[in-house]
């Protein structure tokens, strides 16, 4: 009995596979994330309804929770500075929602996403809802500088660091991009600079990805594109009409928050020794 060997092929040599360019890994990442953070947006959803209704879960209870978190990566001295800083700028958002007749809850803290409150609504129109949006970076504004009457009494470059860091916050809730502050005074002012901001806060993510930036987007782009859809409904057209001195005066407080603000950080920038 014979055996025929069977006849030999030349294997092809190794190509390695072209790795994608850039952009589409860039894309396939956020692609990836996004959907991960659409199922922690419902699950954040659900968690949030629950919040007033668990007793463990008040502000005090958060507020601890957090600076233990904050507490691993900066020392407790720094997180606690750090926690009261959003607790004072939430509580402007609280205060002047009150003052506009629109109940509203203490702050609720999650750590390394910050704090929130909850309430009905934010005024019955877009120039309302800018007074609220502004008075959280306003009141912690004041907030930061507070730091810097300690800090010129000799005590230390904590207090320094915690002025810079509350600038930075509240510089950062600036941007125009819902549902940042920022954005909401852009509701008064002009909402179509919510595209502009959104597309900046896509290029930062893309050049530093990071998840609260991406949350931003996901919360952003959803309502940016349900408030544009229903900018034409004789409801939404009421809403967004303002005066244009209020417009105005809007304008001109958010510019100079602004500007004080990079003042400030400018001013409390410590120079780090590594």
């Amino acid at each position: 009995m014979s055996i025929t060997p069977a006849p030999v092929t030349e294997q092809p040599p190794w190509e390695e596979p072209r790795r994608p360019p850039p952009w589409k890994r860039v894309g396939s990442a956020i692609a990836a994330a996004a959907v991960v953070l659409v199922k922690l947006a419902a699950k954040l959803k659900a968690l949030l309804v629950l919040l007033p209704k668990l007793k463990l879960l008040t502000t005090s209870g958060t507020m601890l929770v957090s600076v233990a978190a904050y507490a691993t990566l900066w020392g407790w001295k720094f997180a606690v500075g750090f926690v009261a800083l959003l607790f004072v700028h939430e509580m402007g958002h609280v205060i002047q929602l009150r003052r506009e007749g629109v109940p509203a809850s203490a702050p609720v803290f999650i750590p390394f996403l910050g704090a929130l409150i909850s309430a009905k609504s934010l005024g019955g129109n877009a120039l309302a809802e800018a007074r609220v949006g502004l008075a959280g970076p306003v009141l912690g504004s004041i907030g930061a500088a507070a730091c810097l009457i300690p800090a010129a009494l000799g005590g230390g470059d904590i207090w320094r660091a915690l002025a810079f860091t509350g600038f930075f916050l509240n510089l950062f809730n600036l941007a125009p991009v819902v549902p940042l502050d920022g954005g909401r005074a852009m509701a008064a002012m002009a909402p179509w600079m919510w595209f502009v901001g959104f597309a900046a806060l896509l290029a930062f993510v893309i050049a530093f990805p990071n998840p609260i930036g991406l949350l931003i987007l996901l919360f952003g782009g959803m309502e940016t594109w349900r408030r544009w859809k229903a900018r034409k409904e004789p409801g939404a057209q009421a809403y967004y009409r303002v005066p244009p001195l209020a417009r105005l005066a809007v304008g001109m407080v958010y510019v100079g928050l602004a500007a004080a603000l990079i003042l400030g950080m400018d001013a409390t920038h410590l120079q780090r020794s590594l």
